[in-house]
């Protein structure tokens, strides 16, 4: 079994991953650099950061400032961020876009030159830089061109990971196999970055690729380190029925319209000051709502709103929003600037993950974590479109520059301290995993169902009853998971194995969502209950923390932490 070491280990190549390494070899300071290994299951380029489209959100502007952003985000939240990595967060949020900039970042511009800034859902004025409707494109691209100039970045590129090696309570780095030649590897390393994104794909109908399945959530999660506010999905009131392809943020912030079937703009009765620009959660809810008042249009895959932006003109649509012209036309086949968009809510991001502290530290010693994955916690019950992407530079490079010190501080072992460790990882794979035949479940079956029964049990809107039937059913799913066979039997690219071993990530990360969203007995931001429908700050202003059982096979442990508040107070959350 062949070993690969590095003083530090990121795990994603995607925005956060690639944040972090920059940040770490940028630790160097003249000083003799650290070796940063990245290990990522898809060529960096296709991490799921290349599909967010709308924009970054930072105080740019003079009518802006920080305590603005900071409320903003709080109040969208819905009081449950922890206020301390807020408030870092907006501070360090404007360098950091201008940083992206000087890497060659091309921001969509103003006249006078300035970069440009457009309206977003939950902010008080225009603070999201954009790139014309793929910022997420050019930013992936800006930041894996930078970390090409780092000789002391070295890349695994589709490399999958099994396992975290943790002995005498430190995390030493990581199992993984090449998907090229099926063969395990080893990666020693002093300090890993966990940054693999989210686990939109529990659920059936998602704006997430296939990658996002919760992976290194999983890996947290079965090395003792608790994940944090799992209860909150947030769902975003824009996709497209069918696909569950994302209409982004930025079509409502240049001035779409949604419209029910009577042509009225039904938003004027949930958020009347914000319409269209009101936050993801309440949006997601509006469009509920009227579909159960029979106000939603009947399509072949269920009920749907109309997003209008035909009075945008075709050449702002072509200037500010062309790849939503180009979405619609190629998956929808109508043409936007002409006919309105069928839209309809759908599972976009995780607020909940692996906790963190401001400086992306897990609980387990050498272990950190940032980007979607993480829960620092800054979006705590709900997140506000824009923040994400610059959320991933400022906690990736938090986390890329602790890590380093980490692993700095960190002697070097002598040998192979966790040899045994991944030899019995190597062993579980082949007998657990690869080594299944005759058995009746099969991957595909089995996702399926898991993702019905997230969609079931843990949607918009949730009851106790419905949840204890998705937690029940997760159970059974777990043990059926233990019938799991292999079909494929070749060791070169085999999506057979890596679609099993993600299914066993995803039935955890889902044990944590449905566990935890049943002990919440309150409403609070994405997490709506109609049993409970009143937020419950005497009991639940707090955050959740689901810890994995020993064996693996029970329901998780929930304990729980205090949110760190400053000087914004809870308060009524109303638009």
């Amino acid at each position: 079994m062949e070993t690969v070491s590095f003083d530090l280990a990121v795990l994603g190549g995607g925005g956060a991953g690639l944040r972090a390494a920059i940040a770490a070899a940028e630790s160097a300071n003249g000083g003799p650099p650290l070796s940063i290994g990245i290990v990522s299951k898809v060529y960096p380029m296709r991490s799921h950061t290349v599909s967010a489209e709308g924009g970054a959100a930072g105080v740019m502007r003079d009518d802006d400032s920080f305590d603005l952003h900071a409320y903003d985000t709080i109040k969208g939240s819905d009081f449950l961020a922890d206020q301390e990595a807020v408030e870092a967060f907006v501070r360090e949020a404007p360098g950091e876009l201008i940083r992206l900039e000087h890497w060659g970042c091309p921001w969509s511009r103003e006249p006078d030159g300035r970069i440009a800034v457009r309206a977003f859902g939950g902010m008080s004025t225009k603070r999201t830089c954009f790139a014309a409707d793929k910022t997420g494109f050019f930013m992936l691209h800006a930041l894996f061109q930078t970390s090409l100039k780092y000789e002391s970045i070295r890349r695994l590129d589709e490399h999958f990971a099994t396992a975290l090696l943790v002995e005498d309570g430190r995390c030493l780095g990581l199992t993984c196999i090449d998907i090229r030649t099926g063969e395990m590897k080893t990666v020693l390393a002093k300090a890993v970055i966990i940054a693999t994104g989210g686990a939109g794909r529990i659920f059936a109908f998602t704006t997430n690729a296939f990658i996002k399945s919760g992976d290194g959530m999983a890996l947290a999660y079965r090395a003792g380190v608790p994940l944090k506010d799992m209860e909150f999905v947030q769902y975003h009131p824009t996709g497209l029925p069918g696909t569950g392809i994302l209409i982004t943020e930025a079509s409502r912030g240049e001035g779409g319209h949604l419209v029910n079937k009577d042509g009225e703009r039904f938003l004027k009765r949930y958020v009347p000051t914000k319409m269209e620009l009101g936050p993801r959660d309440m949006l997601s809810r509006a469009i509920i709502q009227e579909f159960e008042a029979g106000r939603g249009f009947e399509g072949p895959y269920g009920e749907y709103v109309h997003l209008d932006i035909r009075h945008l003109g075709e050449k702002l649509i072509d200037k500010k929003i062309p790849f939503v012209r180009e979405l619609v036309s190629r998956y929808v086949g109508i043409d936007p600037v002409h006919e309105p968009i069928p839209v309809r809510p759908v599972v976009h991001y995780m607020m909940g993950g692996v906790d963190t502290d401001k400086e992306g530290a897990t609980r387990l010693p050498g272990l950190f974590a940032a980007g979607e994955c993480a829960c620092v916690s800054m979006n705590g019950a709900n997140r506000l479109g824009s923040n994400s992407l610059t959320e991933l530079l400022v906690f990736g490079a938090r986390a890329g520059r602790s890590a380093a010190r980490a692993a700095r501080e960190a002697k070097a072992p002598t040998a192979n301290p966790v040899a045994a460790l991944a030899e019995r990882e190597r062993e579980r794979v082949e007998r657990d995993v690869r080594g299944r035949t005759g058995g009746k479940e099969r991957v595909g079956t089995l996702r399926a169902e898991l993702q019905k029964v997230m969609e079931r049990g843990a949607g918009v809107y949730r009851t106790e009853e419905r949840m204890a039937g998705c937690v029940a059913e997760l159970a059974k799913l777990k043990e059926r998971y233990l019938e799991l066979a292999l079909d494929d039997r070749d060791r070169t690219f085999n999506t057979d194995l890596t679609g099993a071993l993600e299914l066993g990530y995803m039935l955890d990360v889902a044990e944590a969502v449905a566990h935890s969203a049943r002990a919440r007995q309150e409403s609070r931001g994405s997490h709506t209950r109609r049993d409970f429908p009143d937020r419950d700050d005497a009991r639940f202003l707090k955050h959740t923390l689901a810890y994995r059982a020993a064996d693996g096979a029970g329901p998780p442990r929930l304990d729980y932490s205090p949110v760190s508040i400053t000087k914004w107070k809870p308060e009524e959350r109303k638009y």
